[in-house]
């Protein structure tokens, strides 16, 4: 019977697998198997019913195995059958396991020869067997016949290859000794995933139906085609002893007495017949597993590992224990408190580095959409110069007026500080919102409470935009209270004398605390509005400084394409193109132009920008990219343009005739100038300040502090508990998985792999087994259904490998290559496992 202690390990295997089971297809593993691998009617079934020593497998002419059979033979006091889709159900007699076969069979495939991928799982218990698992597969076969598709070889040559190109299958190649065994079909298919012949077993059958004369001692003997693990000849019954139902027994009794007697074969006896195959493949078998199990211990404890901790929480949880509902109440909120606080704050754990979240984007509302809403309303000089005269003008009346009037600029700066309104209101509505999905991404995490989870989200809500109502109503005071009284005391004012000097200056590019050579920012930009003629869109590397914004071939700065002064830029935004993915915005120039030109922008013709551009377009990758750029440029003093026009639709402010006028213009503008700069710098301090103590700093209080309370509150306590369906299932699934691999890991440990194992035998030369070739027919169908394939792919060649013979691994499936042309064939794994559900 071989090793005994090395037998032990095949029953461990089984039950394992009883073990994993109940965890489905998550914790399979690549258990090792043997593939039954011949053509048809080569003698396949008559080897498994040796093993099984009864009559249980289909019989008849032509394909008889229609689909993967995944025969698990154990040993057990009783003998019975017992089928996974028939679970629980013991099929003691075994015709009934026949019918049963044809019957499953039949259920995909049909009545007409169809065959299917899809495999039927017997475990065969009985005194009479050895522990062996094997996949008998259907033999290969050329051509089609009733309802078989055109390309039938090629769909069982799917079918095989996808069970013997793993690494951890052995394989049985079982060839009639009446047909040549240089084109054994099976040999080649076993040659091509299998060169070193590490796995493959030769089987020779029929044996007593050679021609008078031969024999095939040679073979058997392994110096004819030799195989590195050998030949072994078996005999089975004709098919006049299974019509006459010779008894099994009596047939391995014939099998004996046929090498005992035959001349050609009596000194190898010994080494043939159906018993010793079973010993040979059983010790193939646990060598493999006893290989397999440091891995597979391995791999158990990683998974153990993994789940320990969740499981632990589990198992003391009691679903209706109201005690655990009023813990559970407490820890989700003060984990949710915890969340929204790191993602407010900034935590160093769990540091998303994909996207901006919670307070790094509200910053980026601080200091870079906030101030662009705020130049935006700034820049517009046009309009601002416009409505200066028209106030001066208004104020003097039917008067010329000798001095400035006050009032005018009174007007101004109020009609100034009223429009930054809108931008902040704007800009409690941005931080509103994205405290909302702040809040929401920390709230799924109680998606295991739903109603916990939708209070949670009501209440949070409420309280976010009850806090918005009161930082808008604040927000508005800020404005009302600048409206209110116009400090030309400020210190920080020019006042009326230092009206003109800054006027002076104000053609003057100046940078507040900046160098000429200050880098502001660097960044990859795309210069989109080239044509094609003169290279297209290209990528470029952008470095813009205080006074130019730059461009190089790459980021090592060493080839320097241009280099463009901010004197009189403007930034425009761009719409984004319809079938594009880049986000645009332009640079062009205002400095007026002495030359007519008819593509001209703006009403009033422009130098270009660029060579013979009128404006420069530059994309970004995406729209945090493209607010960034624009704040950087805002920060260079680039402000964005805004085109206005009066009431007549002209856009080009007023000439001034009245050269007074256009100086108490000038002065007006320059204090209004000064005053909004007060402003300015005011509201952008105030904004953020004011927004992060009435709404940031009181929602994140009312969640650590308040939100308990009003869940209280709602008296419902008990329901909010209540877990969904899915944690439900998740957490027994947990469980169950947790339990069962801890049974899989006890079972291990109790079974000491240090026996010894059967050396193997040195490699031969099989350069005789031709490498198979098949060439898939055109325009044919696959069972039943239309299909459209490419040429068959070729088999998986596995390389020669050098130096010591490696063990066979636990995961070692190999997919063999594909062509895309033609998708692999969905074929079942066909291994161990029991736990499969063919339905």
């Amino acid at each position: 019977m071989g090793n005994r202690g090395m037998e032990e390990l095949i029953p461990l295997v089984n039950r394992l697998q009883d073990a994993l089971s109940s965890v489905g297809q998550s914790c399979s593993l690549h258990l090792p198997q043997i593939a039954v691998v011949g053509g048809q009617s080569a003698g396949k079934s008559s080897v498994l019913e040796n093993f099984v020593g009864r009559d249980f497998l289909p019989r008849g002419s032509g394909i008889v195995t229609r689909r993967p059979l995944i025969l698990q033979l154990l040993s057990a006091d009783t003998e019975y059958g017992e089928f996974l889709h028939c679970k629980g159900k013991k099929f003691t007699d075994f015709d009934e396991i026949r019918k049963e076969i044809e019957a499953e069979t039949r259920r995909l495939t049909g009545s007409n020869k169809g065959i299917s991928p899809m495999p039927i799982n017997l475990q065969i218990y009985s005194p009479h067997v050895l522990n062996l698992t094997l996949v008998d597969l259907p033999g290969i076969t050329k051509v089609p016949v009733g309802d078989q598709p055109a390309d039938i070889e090629y769909q069982i040559r799917d079918m095989i290859m996808q069970v013997i190109c793993k690494e951890n299958c052995l394989i049985l190649a079982v060839t009639p000794a009446n047909t040549d065994l240089a084109n054994s079909d099976a040999l080649k298919l076993a040659k091509d995933v299998d060169p070193q012949g590490l796995r493959t077993i030769g089987v020779i059958t029929k044996l007593d139906l050679m021609d008078k004369g031969t024999d095939a001692r040679e073979i058997l003997e392994n110096r004819l085609l030799p195989l590195r693990r050998g030949y072994i000849g078996v005999v089975n019954r004709s098919q006049k002893d299974i019509d006459g139902k010779k008894d099994i027994k009596a047939a391995l009794l014939a099998e004996q007495n046929f090498f005992l007697s035959h001349p050609a074969y009596r000194h190898m006896a010994e080494r043939m017949g159906t018993p010793y195959l079973q010993r040979t493949l059983n010790q193939q078998l646990t060598n493999h597993i006893r290989d397999t199990l440091p891995a597979f211990r391995s791999h158990l404890q990683s998974q153990i590992l993994a789940l320990d901790k969740e499981a632990e929480e589990y198992r003391h949880y009691s679903p209706d224990d109201p005690a655990r509902r009023t813990k559970a109440l407490l820890q989700s909120v003060q984990r949710l408190a915890v969340d929204f606080e790191k993602l407010i704050e900034g935590s160093g754990d769990k540091v998303d580095t994909v996207n901006l979240s919670g307070g790094a984007r509200i910053n980026r509302i601080f200091h870079e959409h906030f101030p662009y809403e705020l130049v935006k309303i700034e820049s517009d000089e046009k309009k601002l110069r416009r409505e200066i005269n028209y106030a001066i003008r208004n104020i003097h009346g039917v008067r010329t007026g000798l001095f400035t009037p006050d009032l005018a600029f009174e007007a101004i700066v109020k009609k100034q500080i009223s429009r930054l309104q809108g931008p902040c209101i704007k800009f409690v509505d941005m931080v509103s919102q994205e405290l909302i999905t702040t809040v929401h991404q920390c709230i799924d995490k109680l998606s295991s409470f739903p109603k916990l989870r939708d209070e949670t989200e009501r209440i949070v809500t409420t309280e976010i935009r009850e806090k918005e109502s009161k930082c808008r109503d604040q927000v508005l005071s800020l404005i009302d209270i600048q409206l209110a009284y116009i400090n030309t005391k400020h210190e920080d004012f020019i006042g009326f004398s230092n009206a003109q000097h800054a006027y002076n200056q104000n053609n003057k590019k100046i940078v507040a605390g900046m160098t000429g050579n200050q880098v502001i920012r660097k960044g990859w930009l795309t210069i989109s509005n080239i044509g094609i003629m003169k290279g297209g869109a290209r990528d470029y590397w952008f470095i813009l400084t205080a006074e130019s914004l730059s461009w190089f071939k790459d980021d090592e700065e060493k080839e320097k394409k241009y280099m463009l002064p901010l004197d009189n830029l403007k930034l425009r935004d761009v719409e984004k193109g319809f079938m594009s993915s880049k986000f645009v915005f332009a640079i062009f120039n205002t400095e007026l132009s002495t030359t007519r030109d008819y593509f001209s922008l703006h009403p009033q013709d422009v130098e270009n920008v660029y060579k013979d551009y009128k404006c420069l377009a530059l994309a970004c990758n995406s729209q945090e990219e493209l607010d960034s750029w624009k704040a950087s440029l805002l920060q260079a003093g680039v402000y964005p343009e805004k085109v206005t026009v009066d009431e007549q639709g002209n856009g080009v402010p007023e000439n001034f005739t009245d050269p007074q006028l256009e100086r108490q213009v000038e002065t007006i503008r320059s204090l209004v100038d000064s005053y909004m700069s007060i402003i300015y710098k005011t509201i952008k301090d105030l904004m953020p300040k004011t927004i992060m103590h009435l709404m940031i700093n009181s929602v994140k209080e009312f969640i650590s502090s308040e939100l308990l309370a009003q869940l209280y509150a709602l008296g419902e306590c008990s329901v909010l508990m209540d877990e969904s369906p899915e944690q439900q299932q998740h957490r027994e699934e947990v469980l169950r998985r947790h339990a069962a691999l801890k049974e899989a890991l006890a079972v291990i440990g109790t079974i000491s792999t240090s026996t010894c194992t059967t050396p193997l035998p040195p490699p031969v030369d099989s350069s005789w087994i031709q490498p198979s070739s098949l060439t898939r027919p055109k325009n044919s169908n696959r069972v039943g259904r239309p299909s459209v394939r490419g040429q068959a792919p070729s088999v998986p060649r596995v390389p020669a490998q050098t130096g010591p013979t490696p063990s066979l691994s636990t995961d070692g499936l190999q997919q063999f290559a594909t062509q895309p042309h033609r998708p692999p064939p969905s074929v079942p794994s066909l291994g161990l496992d029991r736990c499969y559900n063919p339905e």
